[in-house]
């Protein structure tokens, strides 16, 4: 039997729905508020929820988040007034399955209900045809990824703040998921946030949420990263890039474990694990006055380091298998594996988008093959055929000193090569950032860490 629970503060509309419901055959079940439902859906589980948009204590977007966070695939329907259309199509694109409008008619929604049932359906045979699904997270076979996997399991289990340190593309928020996953809130709520991406003055709102009314924009009150991650874990991408600021409120809710909205007055308690992740060196931004000491201490309970995937090439070969797999699943296709010539030459490849640039390689290789096996014409032209010319050399040159470290090689490698590239496209940095097959982001920081300036 179906499960199938409302969400409004119309008890007349919850009881006449599940009365309703309930001599169709479903398992109907109520809560007349967000909080409630909430609570309900994480001891229970349900195919289908029925959710008023306008409810006292959550909007309908907050509310929407919060249930595919709690149970992913579970359907859900959008109950609005006419004056709230708009907002309700937005909700479609955040994942609701459709809308009804007032005034609520049953045999309408059941239609809406049954619909909805069907495609959950079809999700989950699909699934069950796939007889191997592949897993999030992956732990290749080099020294350097077993010692993250079991740092990983040490971790996990404690409430520790953790700094997971990698260049860009190397799977720090795959880590982090793992993190939570094995740890004893795996149940709860992982949030993710990309700091680089939020605007300077809005990060406060995002992180700690605002009221009604602090500042213009703010038509109703929302909940911060913190709020939505509370009982659970936040992951903090980027975070060298907080403003000071925002750094000042960041310690003070890692310190007392509470969090006040922009423009509020209350502070609300939150029970939150802090993970966070940057490809800088946060030691350094400490030294220059970017970084706060006390929040770097604060984080820096353990520290977990991922190595670039061009400095564990016995990794390759696993992780572009486990690409495979998960590029059969998306596109529906049943490539066997990688012939012999097209494995050497990603093995071979020096992969400056680490992880992330063989999963899209991997992927586009697929698409692109006929069966059984990827073949080396599948590939990018840069794997194919390497470019070892002569005119593609540079010269490294260390004026005579013997280098300090490899670390320094490989930073005067990068160097060299960022500056090259940047001559031969006139200091176009979208076209030197294609050709060393990493993206902008990537790019851009690295010019800021090599003090590059086109």
């Amino acid at each position: 039997m179906h499960n199938i629970l409302i969400i409004d503060d119309d008890k007349d509309i919850c009881l006449l729905l599940r009365k309703f419901l309930s001599k169709k055959g479903y398992s109907a079940h109520t809560a007349v508020t967000g909080k409630e439902g909430v609570a309900w859906l994480k001891q229970n589980e349900a195919q289908v929820v029925l959710c008023d948009f306008k409810l006292p204590d959550y909007s309908g977007l907050e509310l929407l988040q919060k249930i595919k966070i709690i149970q992913p695939s579970t359907q859900v329907i959008i109950i609005t007034g006419y004056s709230d259309v708009r907002v309700a199509v937005e909700a479609l694109k955040k994942g609701a399955y459709e809308y009804v409008t007032k005034p609520l008619y049953p045999d309408e929604i059941l239609i809406t209900i049954e619909a909805a049932l069907e495609k959950g359906i079809s999700k989950e045979n699909r699934k069950k045809k796939k007889i191997a699904r592949p897993q999030g997270f992956v732990t290749g076979d080099s020294r350097q990824s077993q010692t993250v996997q079991k740092h990983i399991e040490l971790i996990a289990p404690t409430d520790m703040s953790v700094i997971i340190l990698g260049e860009t593309g190397t799977g720090k928020e795959y880590v982090a998921k793992a993190i939570h996953d094995q740890g004893k809130r795996a149940n709860c709520p992982f949030v993710a946030v990309d700091c680089g991406a939020l605007p300077k003055e809005l990060a406060g709102s995002e992180l700690f949420g605002h009221v009604k009314g602090a500042f213009t924009g703010a038509i109703q009150d929302k909940k911060g990263c913190f709020e939505l991650a509370n009982g659970g874990t936040l992951f903090l991408d980027e975070i060298g890039n907080l403003s000071y600021e925002n750094q000042v409120k960041l310690l003070r809710v890692l310190q007392e474990r509470k969090v006040k909205p922009v423009g509020g007055t209350k502070e609300i308690a939150v029970d939150v694990r802090v993970l966070v992740a940057t490809n800088e060196n946060l030691r350094e931004s400490v030294s220059r006055g970017d970084f706060r000491e006390d929040i770097y201490h604060r984080l820096n309970e353990f520290r977990i380091e991922l190595t670039p995937l061009r400095d564990r090439p016995e990794d390759v070969e696993t992780f572009a298998k486990h690409f495979l797999a998960l590029a059969n699943d998306q596109l529906d296709k049943n490539i066997s594996g990688f012939e012999a010539d097209a494995l050497a030459r990603l093995k071979s490849y020096h992969w400056h988008g680490n992880l992330r640039e063989l999963k899209n390689v991997v992927k586009r290789a697929v698409l692109l093959s006929p069966g059984p096996g990827v073949e080396t014409g599948a590939l990018p032209e840069e794997i194919q055929v390497p470019a070892i010319s002569e005119e593609n050399e540079f010269d490294i040159s260390f004026n005579g000193k013997i280098p300090s470290s490899l670390k320094k090689v490989a930073e005067a490698a990068e160097r060299a090569a960022i500056q090259e590239v940047l001559k031969r496209t006139n200091g176009n940095k979208s076209k030197t950032a294609e050709m060393l097959g990493i993206d902008r982001k990537t790019l851009y920081n690295k010019l800021n860490a090599f003090d590059i300036n086109p």
